[in-house]
């Protein structure tokens, strides 16, 4: 029997009764009160509120739901609280602001601030080498763009020079980089702008182009320093570097003519100082050698000069004691002296015939150089045998000669 034949009360498989329309709305919110209810501690009793002579279920109801609204809150404000937390990275620093107002730097490692919006977390970094470029531009990779308005500076001497300069820098002072300026590192650059036209205005042009760019450089770098000093910019310049220096372009060759003049004077100049520093070492040691060659020359005439007085003041003092020994003695020394030298043989024949023996190759050898000599070695030997006798007059001399050869004859022969 099928369910809708007569007789079945015209009910329907799924067991509704008759014909009803959508469930009520007011029906549905209230189930899904009941069931927030349930959750939140309350009795989940959708019809409590609906009966007005259980007042007392309603109100127990609506406290248990203000009890989980306020475990809500509390999470929440403990996710809030949370969010505070922060952690600064190696090389930065942490400047916290309360309402937009410092209140301390920060090291790496992690910390807690207010949370927004009451505080908040600037990071800087102190480790990074900013440059600021002065006269040219960074375009891609390693090229770069001249800015002619940086670049041209007028020196000293009423002339125009292309230079470019690039300044490294770091952040040394958090809180005055952040809150002295409000752009710190376009200051830089314009203090570096200043300071280079400062030091190459009190500079003559042929200085900036060759041997001044290290005191151009350092000079500038001294001025920025000072600079930021003294404004509390929070930077320090680690080092400025003159990247190109060259007169403008449209002088440029002439310029270079000019250079290359510079570089063979001083080529020329330097050749001539490696000359003069050979040359003048070597006649110092031959002034120097000769002075001490004269010098020793002057001790040495000196010491003879002394030495033949001591001696014939001695000799004077024997010739005053004994004056015939003396003059013997000084007449035997002085022909010793002379016969030594000579080539001459001389032979007693009164004392029979001896062997006699020449040496002819000695003869020979005298011989040869007698007749250049004879007159040199015979005043020379009156020389001798004069200081010897301690006379200058030749007629004593001679006499004293031929009595001394007369005691030597008669000596021979005895």
């Amino acid at each position: 029997m099928s369910w809708n034949e007569p007789g079945r009360g015209n009910r329907d498989p799924w067991g509704s009764s008759g014909n009803q329309g959508p469930p009520d709305l007011d029906e549905v919110v209230k189930k899904l009160r009941g069931k927030f209810g349930g959750l939140f501690g309350g009795r989940g009793n959708g019809d409590g509120g609906g009966n007005g002579a259980d007042g007392g279920d309603g109100g127990g109801s609506s406290g248990l739901g203000g009890a989980g609204i306020g475990i809500i809150v509390g999470i929440v404000g403990l996710v809030w609280l949370a969010s505070g937390i922060y952690i600064i990275d190696e090389g930065f620093r942490g400047v916290e602001l309360r309402f937009g107002a410092y209140t301390r730097t920060t090291t790496p490692g992690p910390h807690w601030h207010p949370p927004y919006p009451i505080g908040s977390v600037e990071r800087v970094n102190t480790e990074q080498r900013r440059v600021a470029e002065i006269g040219y531009q960074s375009v891609s990779g390693d090229r770069t763009q001249k800015v002619a308005r940086e670049a041209l500076m007028l020196t000293q001497d009423e002339n125009i020079v292309d230079v470019r300069l690039a300044v490294q820098y770091q952040v040394s002072d958090p809180r005055a980089y952040r809150f002295n300026f409000r752009d710190p590192d376009n200051s830089l650059k314009q203090v570096a702008e200043s300071a280079l036209r400062e030091v190459v205005g009190k500079r003559r042009l042929d200085f900036v182009l060759t041997e001044g760019r290290t005191e151009v450089a350092e000079e500038t770098r001294r001025v920025i320093s000072e600079t930021l000093d003294r404004y509390e910019a929070g930077l320090i310049v680690v080092s400025v570097d003159i990247q190109d220096v060259q007169p403008p372009e449209q002088v440029q060759s002439a310029f270079e003519d000019a250079i290359m003049a510079r570089e063979d004077e001083q080529r020329k100049i330097n050749q001539a100082n490696a000359y003069r520093n050979e040359i003048l070492p070597r006649a110092q040691g031959e002034a120097a050698r000769i002075r001490e060659e004269a010098e020793g020359y002057r001790q040495q005439v000196v010491a003879l000069a002394e030495g033949e007085s001591a001696r014939f003041m001695a000799l004077l003092q024997e010739y005053d004691r004994s004056p015939e020994v003396t003059r013997e003695r000084l007449y035997l020394d002085a022909m010793a002296e002379i016969l030594g030298r000579s080539s001459k043989v001389l032979i007693d024949s009164s004392a029979g015939d001896p062997l006699l023996y020449l040496p002819l190759d000695r003869l020979r050898d005298g011989r040869s150089g007698a007749s250049n000599d004879g007159a040199s070695n015979d005043s020379l030997d009156r020389d001798v045998l004069n200081r010897r006798l301690g006379t200058g007059v030749s007629d004593s001399s001679s006499r004293a000669g031929d009595r001394g050869r007369g005691d030597l004859r008669s000596r021979g022969s005895n």
